[in-house]
């Protein structure tokens, strides 16, 4: 290339560039610019970022009052009733409540006719003097029966003795026969095995001498001189047995005919056991129309759940007539579900609410047996005695319940939320110098809002109150105290 020709391209290398050209290449410097502080500003906040503790809430540990309390209703009960039966067979005059009437005691429920009550007593009356003219009547009759009575009831005794001592002897012979007989039998059982083991050997005298003692046990088996002496005295003893028998049959029979004398003249025992009989009956029978000539009253304040007879009624006696319930003694039936019931205990007090009205209250029975509610949740049933009944109490009514289980203080505690669980057991988050740590913690009674600590943590210490997902234990964290 010539002079010329490098000159030209220099000239052309120096032209400057034109006006869209010049746009375009700043427009570009400016976004690649711009790209660049924002690639630089991402990659310092995500290294400030990882270097950056978590923030998390905490509430210190402190000391305080904590009351644990079971919060239920249930049903109001008496703890009293009493079911009123006829102790006369006479007609009721006027009765004076119906089912849901509130009495106080001495109230008369009901009044038996006044006429009937007096015939009712002449002929108690009557009765009496009757049995007592016919004990006296029977004393002048014969009694020639009872020294038979006594021979008969005397040689019973004997001959019931004597059968069965013969019984048991016989026992003890047929013991012996069997005895005997099993022992021959056994004997012989085994002489028949050796006889076997000898069968290859025909001719020897062991063989041959075998057979002559099977031949002799099975004699001894069939006319054994001790088995026969027993059985003779078994015969014997068997005759025995039956003679007495019979003899005991008279006797029973003798026995029977002069109590039957005795009674048809009027056996002095029995007589006056009967007689005696005859006159509590009716004392008592004059007794109850006496008792209830002024009526059936209330034993007790409380409420009348039912009444089963009308007036002009004749009940026989122990006819069920009327059931009160008592309002002074007045419990709450509750039941208890598995969590609570190792919280209450017999003894505890507790408060009543019963249409609006506060009331005093006493765990004072907890059932040894767990039923099914309508759930199908096992429950306990226990009873809070009402300590301080009055008039304005309900029987059947739902009453609020609130029982103070158990009560600490100023001990440490936290908030009930700050606690974790797993299957090792209780624990909460720490922050200690910047840093999560998990420690596992033995809890005592709580109340709603707060628990006791009795293991794994001291006053002061700041528990994590913000438990999430991301935190881990080891982590730093960043404690901000919560308000």
């Amino acid at each position: 290339m010539n002079q010329k020709e490098l000159n030209t391209n220099e000239k052309k290398k120096r032209e400057p560039m034109d006006k869209a050209k010049k746009k375009k290449v700043i427009r570009r410097s400016i976004l690649g610019g711009i790209a660049l502080v924002i690639v630089l500003f991402i990659v310092i906040n995500s290294i400030a970022a990882s270097n950056m503790a978590a923030v998390v809430y905490t509430t210190p540990v402190t000391r305080d009052d904590v009351e644990q309390i079971l919060s239920t209703s249930g049903l109001v009960k008496t703890q009293e009733s009493k079911t009123y039966f006829s102790d006369v067979a006479v007609e009721i005059g006027q009765i004076n409540v119906t089912a849901g009437d509130s009495v106080k005691a001495g109230d008369a429920l009901l009044t038996y006719d006044a006429d009937a009550l007096a015939e009712a007593k002449q002929l108690a009356e009557l009765k009496l003097q009757s049995n007592e003219g016919g004990y006296e009547s029977t004393l002048y009759k014969d009694n020639k029966y009872i020294s038979e009575l006594g021979e008969a009831n005397i040689n019973l005794e004997v001959l019931e003795q004597q059968i069965t001592d013969c019984e048991n002897y016989v026992k003890e012979l047929n013991k012996k026969i069997k005895d005997k007989q099993d022992a021959l039998a056994y004997e012989g059982a085994l002489l028949q095995i050796s006889l076997i083991d000898w069968s290859d050997k025909p001719g020897s005298e062991e063989y041959e001498n075998l057979q002559k003692l099977v031949q002799l046990n099975a004699y001894e088996q069939q006319h054994n001189a001790d088995i026969e002496a027993w059985q003779n005295e078994v015969t014997e003893y068997q005759n025995k047995i039956a003679a007495y028998k019979e003899y005991k049959a008279e006797m029973k029979s003798q026995k029977s005919a002069s109590e039957n004398g005795s009674l048809d003249n009027g056996g002095k025992s029995q007589l006056e056991a009967n007689t005696e009989i005859e006159k509590i009956s009716t004392n008592e029978t004059l007794a109850n129309i006496e008792k209830v000539e002024n009526g059936v009253t209330a034993d007790f304040d409380g409420v009348v759940t039912e009444v089963s007879v009308v007036e002009g009624s004749v009940p026989t006696a122990g006819t069920k007539m009327i059931t009160l319930e008592s309002t002074e003694k007045v419990k709450i039936e509750i039941s208890v579900s598995k969590y609570d019931l190792e919280k209450i205990a017999v003894g505890q007090e507790a408060e009543i609410t019963i249409a609006g009205n506060p009331y005093k209250g006493t765990v004072s029975k907890i059932n040894g047996m767990a039923t099914t509610n309508s759930s199908g949740a096992a429950v306990v049933g226990a009873d809070i005695q009402i300590d301080n009944p009055d008039d304005n109490i309900f029987l059947g009514v739902e009453a609020k319940v609130t029982v103070h289980t158990a009560k600490a203080e100023q001990v440490l505690v936290v908030p009930m939320e700050v606690i974790n669980s797993d299957k090792e057991g209780d624990f909460v988050y720490v922050a200690e110098n910047g840093v999560l740590v998990k420690k596992r913690i033995v809890v005592g009674i709580s109340s709603d809002n707060f628990c006791e600590i009795k293991e794994g943590l001291e006053e002061g210490e700041q528990v994590v109150s913000n438990v999430t997902s991301g935190l881990e234990e080891g982590m730093a964290v960043t404690a901000v105290l919560q308000e």
